[in-house]
């Protein structure tokens, strides 16, 4: 589950973690404040703002150094849980932290037996294959280095997830990602609101969209001209669409799972038994 950052402890995003993870019926919820500037203190917040919610049973461990992720009562403790959350901050940081660690292969583990995996801004950002992170300016104006790499490959489908996406007006950063990694499916979350992945099916619940950007099908693009000497992007043919609350989106087909439905039924052709159409 990803959420866009900023999200309601009331609303219908942050209500669909605790549901499906049970956490209001004593569900164990393990959660990682790695990705925040202060582990510590965003941990006290976050578990409040569970209580608050209803869960009965959580517990936010400090991993903030590379060798606390390597704790194996930690991972245990992972492994256990039926909900794994992790918050905001610097997904680079997250990543860096927790790939390839004991925590780390816990939840790999821990969300291939079925427990829900969920994360908000920097922590739904990080569960991707790959991570965007930068790319763009700070408050002071100056201009902040562009990241591309690796995330933690919970969510498949050569996607890349960007958050907080129409309150920081983050569309061209992502048309900017897309247009050099073609292949790549964007995904941008608004605040309060989180996509729901079920298999290759992803539910929107909350306030705001995802927007979904397909450079599959590009004609042209000046990508390298945009890298190398900071010319003004111009893409032809990129798809791009918006998904509110409470459609489903097809990450295979990277397409509305009503429109490739409805594909499929005009697709069936009907079969003849002697001259009676069936």
């Amino acid at each position: 589950m990803l959420i866009g950052g900023a999200c309601d402890p009331g609303g219908a995003a942050f209500d669909a973690f605790l549901t499906l993870s049970g956490a209001r019926e004593g569900g164990r919820i393990i959660g990682f404040t790695t990705a925040s500037s202060d582990p510590v203190g965003s941990a006290v917040a976050w578990k409040d703002v569970f209580a608050s919610a209803g869960a009965k049973n959580v517990e936010f461990p400090i991993v903030d150094r590379r060798d606390r992720a390597q704790n194996p009562r930690i991972a245990q403790a992972v492994l256990d849980a039926k909900g794994i959350f992790l918050g905001g901050g610097d997904q680079v940081t997250l990543v860096s932290t927790l790939s390839g660690s004991s925590v780390g292969r816990a939840i790999r583990q821990a969300y291939a037996r079925g427990a829900v995996v969920g994360g908000t801004s920097a922590g739904a950002a990080a569960m991707s294959e790959t991570i965007l992170a930068g790319g763009e300016t700070n408050g002071r104006g100056e201009a902040i280095a562009r990241h591309l790499g690796p995330g933690l490959g919970l969510l498949g489908f050569s996607s890349v997830v960007d958050t907080h996406f129409t309150k920081r007006g983050r569309l061209q950063r992502l048309f900017r990602r897309v247009a050099e990694n073609p292949e790549l499916l964007g995904l941008g979350i608004d605040e309060d609101t989180a996509l729901i992945v079920r298999g290759h099916l992803a539910e929107v619940a909350g306030t705001g969209a995802v927007t979904y950007v397909d450079g599959r099908a590009v004609r042209f693009d000046n990508a390298d001209e945009v890298l190398m000497h900071g010319a003004s992007l111009t893409l032809s043919h990129l798809r791009v669409g918006v998904v509110g609350a409470p459609y489903v989106f097809n990450l295979r087909e990277r397409e509305l799972e009503i429109v490739v439905q409805a594909e499929h039924e005009e697709g069936e052709t009907p079969s003849v038994k002697g001259e009676e159409v069936l």
